[in-house]
Parts: structure tokens; C-alpha cells; sequence
């Protein structure tokens, strides 16, 4: 091998030439343009908004069901966590990730809901992703709800089992669909609150359906917790299933208690098997023991004041009526979701920009983010509000309703 001196340049291999006829670097992502002006005369343009600590408007576009985010037993809970256990979890849960924080949170929220244990996720996203994707294996029938939520969705996409797209709310469907299977195993996955139009799912039907042809039963819980149920242990104790050995919950940790992060629910040797083989446990960096620790100090404060759940479920009901009687077409909430009809997706987001404008935040879900193809405006109900909030609310998105979207 030929040595080069130091006073000598060194030797550059020359670059490959491009082949003849091919695009000019910059324009690999011109399509990103072409589909960015597709969604814009479809009137499906996002953006990001940057809020204030301190912004006036009223929030009913969150999903700070109980008002807990801001709460000082929860913001003091995350400050200790932070300066006791440090900044991050410095490693996935199996490595060092799982501090004697996590630990406990997992330990009261398996009492709390009734279940055997519990295994907490950096999101309720990862938590989705990890339970449809290890309790299931290429002779597994998954039976999933047509109005599921996107992780749910995507968590039947990255499982290997094949998969049934079952009218919504449907038990009846799901019998049939489970009864012509010619899988080992089956496993049925349903929300438990559905996040659209605040409807439950009808999970005792769901249960006998599943129990009737030896299937798992899969509940998402995230918009349950915290609102339904006795002192809001959520919609699996609401139907008497919590703790059931063939029933697994998931829920999220950033709604009713105010925090990030979620958690799977279920029997032990679920929990288990998850902690073994879960590939958004097993390699993903463990929940920062700030968010942990605002959990479950939200938790325990649910504990202490249970009338909290009643309260969401009262003011969503009360926000429902009120602008039902102002002539919108509002969802009759089963939860702490209401949703308000619009004409179509630019009213919907022309309406949610006077909203803001006049000092309330409202959600605004159109196509592709809604099942059935209709835009609406989603209210979160928070416990928190007061009754002259209500009525302002109420004022504001009534006042402000463009054409058409009167019953």
C-alpha cells in the first residue's frame, strides 16, 4: 500500500455523476408540494400553534378532562419527581429506565382500576402499539372497531394477525365475525369512549361476543379514566369487567390526569409477557419521572376528591343541551366529549378560528381524522368549569355558527 507524506493532498475519490436525465437535488420532495396544494383545495391544511403559560383564552380543545394539568399538587408532584430522579429516565425500562417512581405509579393504578397489575408507556400511543402487537401472532383474528382510534389502527397494522374492520359498535358483528374465523386466537379491540363524538362502546355486548367464541377483549380507555366508572376508574368498571382475566385496558396518562404517558392494564402474566416481548417497551426510552410523578399525584388527588368524574360528565352534558337548544346539532355525550356538526371541513375551521379569535378554544376534526366524513367542532368538558364559563362558551360557539349548521 502506497504512503502519502503530510505536504502531500490527500487523494478524493471522485463523485458518481448522476445518470443522464435525473432531477436536480432539490427536487426529490417537489411532490411534497404537489400533495401539500391537494390538501389545501380540500381544505385539510394543519399548522402548529404556539400558546402562552399564561393564555387568556378558554380551553375546550384539550383533553385536561379534570382541569388537573395546572393543578398544584400536580405541578408540585412533577417538580419533585424532576429534582429527585433527574430530567429523563436515562434508558429503556428494562435497562435503567424504571425508577421506584415508575413502580408505584404502576402499583396504584392497577389498584385503582381493579385490575392485577399494570405497565407504564412514554404515550398511550406506544401502550396501543405494544398490546395489539404482542398479544397477537399470524393465527390470530383481530376483530377492530371502523371508528377505532389511529393507534389502534396502526397497531393492527403492525400486527401480524389478519384483520376484520367491524361496523361500529356492532356486538352482533362481531359474533359473526369471530364465528366464521379459522384463526387459533382472536382478539377483539373496541375504544372504550370514542374521541369523535364522545359515544361508549357497548362493552358488555363486546364482552359476551368475545367470551362466546374464546376471544381476548382489548379496551382503549384513554377518554375513560378519570370520567367514567365509580370515582372515574373508568369504563371497564363502569360495566363491571375490571380485573377480568380475559380483558386488558389501556389507557393514557396526558387526559384525566393531566400528565404524558400511558399504561397497559390486565392480568399479571399479560403484563408479563408485554414487559418480555413489547418492542415499544423493550426499546424505547422509559417515561420521564417529571411526568410520572404528575400522574400520580393527579391520581391521588382523584382518589381524594372522586366527585371530580361526575363533575366532567356533568358539564358535558350541560354544554350539550345548551347548544342543543341554541339549534346546533350537538352529540348526546357519554362521556366528557361533546362534538357540534359543521356545514363541511372550511366551515369547520373558519368556525374554530372565530372561536379562538373571540377567546375559546375548540377542537375542529374533519376528514381523514373522522370516520364517518363529517366535520364537527370537539368540546372538552373539564370538570374545572364553571358555570359562567359554560354559559360564555356556549355564547360564543352559538353566536358564531356559519350557515348550515343549524338543525
Amino acid at each position: 500500500m502506497a504512503h502519502r507524506t503530510a505536504s502531500e493532498p490527500p487523494v478524493r475519490t471522485p463523485a458518481a455523476s448522476p445518470a443522464e436525465g435525473a432531477p436536480a437535488p432539490g427536487a426529490v420532495f417537489d411532490w411534497l408540494d404537489e400533495t401539500a396544494g391537494l390538501r389545501a383545495r380540500a381544505g385539510l391544511t394543519r399548522t402548529l400553534r404556539s400558546r402562552p403559560a399564561d393564555d387568556p383564552v378558554l380551553d375546550l380543545a384539550g383533553n385536561d378532562y379534570l382541569g388537573l394539568t395546572c393543578h398544584p399538587a400536580v405541578t408540585r408532584a412533577a417538580a419533585d419527581a424532576a429534582l429527585r430522579w433527574g430530567g429523563g429516565a436515562t434508558g429503556s425500562r428494562l435497562v435503567t429506565g424504571t425508577t421506584a417512581l415508575h413502580t408505584e405509579l404502576e402499583d396504584e393504578l392497577a389498584e385503582f382500576c381493579g385490575v392485577e397489575a399494570a405497565l407504564v408507556f412514554s404515550s398511550g400511543y406506544t401502550a396501543n402499539l405494544a398490546a395489539l402487537t404482542a398479544l397477537t401472532d399470524p393465527d390470530t383474528l383481530i376483530v377492530s372497531d371502523a371508528y377505532n382510534h389511529a393507534s389502534l389502527i396502526d397497531g393492527c397494522r403492525l400486527a401480524r394477525g389478519d384483520v376484520h374492520r367491524a361496523p361500529h359498535g356492532d356486538p352482533d358483528a362481531v359474533r359473526s365475525a369471530l364465528a366464521g374465523r379459522g384463526h387459533h386466537r382472536a382478539l377483539v379491540v373496541t375504544d372504550s369512549v370514542f374521541s369523535v363524538d364522545g359515544n361508549a362502546a357497548p362493552l358488555p355486548g363486546l364482552s359476551a361476543a368475545a367470551r362466546a367464541f374464546g376471544a381476548a377483549l382489548l379496551v382503549d380507555d384513554a377518554h375513560g379514566l378519570g370520567v367514567l366508572g365509580p370515582g372515574g376508574r373508568g369504563a371497564l368498571a363502569a360495566a363491571g369487567l375490571a380485573g377480568e382475566p380475559d380483558t386488558v385496558a389501556t389507557v393514557t396518562l396526558s387526559k384525566s390526569l393531566g400528565s404524558q404517558g400511558g399504561a397497559v392494564l390486565g392480568p399479571r402474566r399479560v403484563i408479563r409477557h408485554l414487559t418480555e416481548t413489547a418492542r415499544t417497551f423493550i426499546f424505547d426510552t422509559g417515561l420521564a419521572p417529571a411526568a410520572a410523578g404528575a400522574a400520580l399525584g393527579a391520581l391521588r388527588l382523584l382518589r381524594a376528591e372522586p366527585q371530580r368524574a361526575e363533575r366532567a360528565r356533568e358539564v358535558a352534558r350541560t354544554l350539550a343541551a345548551r347548544l342543543t337548544a341554541a339549534g346546533l346539532r350537538a352529540s348526546t355525550p357519554d362521556a366528557a366529549v361533546v362534538s357540534v356538526r359543521a356545514p363541511g371541513p372550511e366551515a369547520a375551521v373558519a368556525w374554530a378560528a372565530d372561536c379562538r379569535r373571540a377567546g375559546l378554544a375548540v377542537g375542529c376534526f374533519r376528514p381523514p381524522s373522522v370516520p364517518d366524513g363529517v366535520s364537527r367542532l370537539r368540546l372538552t368538558a373539564r370538570g374545572d368549569l364553571t358555570d359562567a364559563q359554560i354559559a360564555e362558551a356556549v355564547r360564543i360557539i352559538a353566536s358564531l355558527a356559519p350557515a348550515g349548521a343549524t338543525a
